[in-house]
């Protein structure tokens, strides 16, 4: 308990240290920052008793940000496909733990129009060879940001969201789109803060409510 804060330091200090160095333009802070960034998280969440599925989403996202460090296509095509398995993992999480909430058809169709519309304005101007990958990995994420809102509530559901807006981002500079100053930095800052709030979300729901049984022995804490 007494490492939580330590760790929670550690891990937003990272972070100030990742956006500081995009917005300044500074490679070397980037590249030492971000893959600090998910095992500080999932190391903090481990301390609060997340469940094993929490914390094998946020060790995907970590591969994704090593592999995406790199920006040949087949790191690139390897990275989605490990966030593509940290979104799996979320489902299953919000469908073992998570309880429904309102407004499912609402946002249901939200999404749907959004992933419509996007992946048909991106699919012209992607390479060939990554339209199919992206269209796929598009529809998983637009699932799992869905799932986040309608089983695990409001601080989960804007984290679904903004992962959805950071991936957006990343998929707009491989179609070549024009690109706001220092993409770089939105995208980090997007999906940093989507992580956080799934992970918040997630702990909080449950807190709130707490499964009957926990398989393998999982014991939660609920002291900050």
């Amino acid at each position: 308990m007494r490492l939580r804060r330590p760790l929670l330091a550690a891990f937003l200090l990272a972070a100030l240290v990742d956006l500081g160095s995009l917005a300044a333009g500074y490679d070397p802070g980037h590249l030492a920052a971000k893959p600090l960034l998910m095992p500080l998280l999932a190391a903090y969440a481990a301390l609060r008793g997340a469940p094993r599925l929490l914390l094998a989403a946020l060790l995907c996202g970590w591969g994704g940000d090593v592999l995406l460090l790199s920006g040949a296509e087949p790191a690139f095509l390897a990275g989605m496909a490990s966030f593509a398995a940290g979104h799996v993992c979320y489902l299953v999480l919000f469908t073992r733990y998570g309880r429904p909430y309102a407004h499912q058809a609402f946002l249901l169709a939200c999404y749907s129009v959004l992933l419509v519309n996007t992946v048909a304005a991106l699919w012209p101007d992607l390479p060939a060879g990554l339209r199919l990958p992206v269209a796929g990995y598009s529809l998983l994420l637009t699932v799992m940001a869905y799932r986040a809102g309608t089983r695990f509530g409001r601080t989960a559901g804007i984290g679904g969201a903004l992962f959805m807006l950071s991936d957006t981002l990343i998929a707009t500079g491989v179609a070549d789109w024009p690109q706001p100053p220092r993409p770089d930095l939105w995208i980090m800052l997007t999906y940093i803060a989507a992580q956080v709030l799934l992970v918040s979300g997630a702990l909080k729901a449950l807190d709130a409510h707490p499964p009957v049984a926990r398989p393998y022995g999982e014991v939660r804490s609920t002291t900050p």
